[in-house]
């Protein structure tokens, strides 16, 4: 069922499938909550299944000029506080795992756990924070072009034709983008906190998720989270890249379900 909460004036949509233990999944940057539509459906029989399109993406409109992850938690909050939901897990994407931290920081108490699905902790660095200026300046040129080059590139390149159909569907989700809500994101991302000090000091079980050919996070770099948290379990992808969730599926899907089974 599609409904939709107010969250600064305006309306953020979700997706409310299921009952029994609540399971939140965030989505990444260019993506909407259709990407967990397959994993709601499965996941559903045994939890309840929340997916919000975050501020600027899928149906949810944007609600302001920069979309820090500080706002987009606050709007998974307001979606939670609609719905009466005081306890769940919360799996979040590339960009909604860096909500997801936050989400921890701001309120820990609704929480059982986090998966941090091709996401990890650090702030951007200088040069990684110009990068986003850059990419701002190229989606204010050509929004189309960038699209088209970027989701492909979230891929293991030897998975691309392999999965054209799905990349082909991410596009033309993404391409319903507004240019300022892309924007709006970029500048959250390029300003969020650095949320290694959380890991170090959470006693919430994390799931890291990580593929050996992403792109934009190197498993390294999660490799060396992991070591943070009281209670850490990882799962590499030997063929993934930035999308598990489509790469791996089967994979990523079991481990997701069995950490849901046995931190509720």
């Amino acid at each position: 069922m599609v409904e939709s909460v107010n969250f600064l004036g305006k309306n953020i949509f979700f997706k409310d499938k299921g009952s029994g233990f609540p399971v939140v999944f965030l989505h990444g940057f260019l993506e909407s909550s259709a990407i967990w539509d397959d994993f709601a459906d499965e996941l559903s029989a045994s939890f309840r299944v929340i997916c919000p399109d975050l501020p600027g993406f899928g149906k949810s409109p944007i609600v302001a000029e920069v979309h820090t992850m500080e706002l987009m938690a606050q709007s998974v909050k307001a979606v939670l506080k609609n719905v009466g939901i005081e306890k769940c897990i919360m799996v979040g994407h590339s960009m909604g795992g860096y909500s997801t931290l936050e989400f921890a920081k701001q309120f820990p108490d609704l929480l059982k756990g986090i998966v941090l699905f091709h996401s990890q902790a650090l702030a951007d660095s200088e040069e990684a924070k110009e990068n986003r200026r850059r990419t701002i300046n190229i989606v204010k040129l050509n929004r189309a072009g960038f699209i088209h080059h970027f989701i492909p590139d979230l891929f293991n390149p030897a998975n691309i034709e392999k999965y054209k159909t799905e990349i082909e569907t991410l596009m033309n989700q993404a391409s319903e983008t507004t240019g300022e809500a892309i924007i709006a994101a970029l500048e959250g991302m390029k300003e969020r906190r650095n949320s290694i000090e959380l890991l170090t000091s959470t006693h919430l079980p994390v799931l890291f998720i990580a593929g050996k050919h992403d792109s934009r996070i190197p498993v390294q770099n999660i490799m060396a989270q992991a070591l943070l948290p009281a209670h850490s379990e990882v799962l590499i992808l030997g063929n993934a890249g930035h999308m598990g969730f489509i790469e791996a599926r089967k994979e990523t899907f079991a481990m997701i379900k069995s950490f849901c089974e046995r931190f509720i």
